[in-house]
């Protein structure tokens, strides 16, 4: 691939997301009434609608961040910073500034993996439910698809094959990439949030997320991924 954009014009990020709830019993009358019809297709009745509650956090109606890692070039080092916590509010105000101080220049864009079906529209969602303007980087109305400021490695990697998906973890594996999948998967995120109350091994999890992304991304462009020492945490 030749990659147009220029890798200090990237910012590179994941996000975490639970249930808005621990438990099912938590969940109001109303909304228990529309998760039930919400997932109806994907349950076929075969999974009781309390059980499958755990999986409420990959929806944005749902669900709640609990974080977002971005990573982006500066001077032949990645630097990975992540915003986190119980204040999903808070942690979207902080990604927000992120965006219109660093990143909010034409030329600039997203990166995700299945961004644009996920991490992108998820955040979107999240801010207007909790009152926040959305940052024009993530303000897609009247755009035409050639200026929306999105990278999808997923997307990329179809080469138009719209049927085709192939998860981060797969990705790496293929193309000689270290793992990020070396301690939790995205389904023991909840268990690992509520249960162990241990933020720190997810925002660990995702940060390794966001450092794989922009391997995927070096790799498309046929350029030599990073080594440990090029990876900066601030």
């Amino acid at each position: 691939m030749n990659l147009k954009t220029k890798l200090t014009n990237i910012l590179f990020l994941d996000i975490e997301t639970v249930p808005q709830e621990e438990n099912w019993e938590d969940v109001s009358e109303t909304l228990k009434e529309l998760f039930t019809k919400k997932t109806a297709y994907q349950r076929k009745e075969e999974i009781a609608v309390e059980d499958f509650y755990e999986r409420a956090g990959i929806w944005a109606e749902f669900g709640k961040i609990v974080c977002i890692s971005v990573g982006y070039f500066v001077e032949n080092k990645f630097r990975v910073t992540s915003f986190y916590g119980n204040d999903e509010g808070q942690i979207l105000r902080d990604f927000k500034k992120i965006l219109e101080k660093h990143f909010s220049k034409p030329s600039q864009v997203l990166c995700a993996h299945n961004g644009k079906e996920f991490d992108f529209p998820f955040i979107a969602r999240r801010m207007i439910v909790h009152g926040i303007e959305l940052p024009n980087k993530l303000n897609l109305f009247g755009k035409k698809p050639w200026e929306v400021p999105h990278l999808d490695t997923l997307e990329l990697w179809k080469f138009g094959d719209y049927k085709h998906y192939t998860s981060l973890k797969l990705l790496t594996e293929i193309l000689g990439i270290p793992s990020p999948k070396d301690d939790i998967d995205g389904s023991e995120v909840a268990k690992v949030y509520y249960k162990e109350k241990n933020i720190e091994r997810i925002v660990k999890y995702c940060e390794k997320d966001t450092v794989a992304v922009a391997q995927v991304l070096l790799k498309f462009n046929n350029q030599e991924i990073l080594n440990a020492k090029d990876i900066v945490s601030v």
